[in-house]
């Protein structure tokens, strides 16, 4: 006689083929609703990356400058003393 736990991992069992079934029809109806970006549209938004890295580049650039000076300003000064 099967306990009630071997019961539920039989059915768990049997229902996994209909639990694909409906994951896989799930997929399909998603991906109905997926569309490609235009030419435009990733013409446009490479541009946007493009420009957006350039310009935080530039902006760590002078960061990482304006700290540095200033910490081999303190340097210079406390070897002097």
């Amino acid at each position: 006689m099967a306990t009630l736990a071997e019961s539920e991992a039989l059915a768990t069992i049997k229902s996994w083929p209909d639990r694909i079934k409906t994951f896989y029809n799930d997929v399909r109806t998603e991906m109905k609703k997926v569309n490609n970006p235009s030419f435009k549209e990733v013409q446009a938004t490479t541009a946007v990356v493009i420009i957006t890295v350039f310009l935080f580049g530039l902006y760590f650039f002078v960061v990482d400058k304006v700290i540095g000076t200033g910490i081999d300003a303190l340097f210079r000064h406390f070897a002097h003393h």
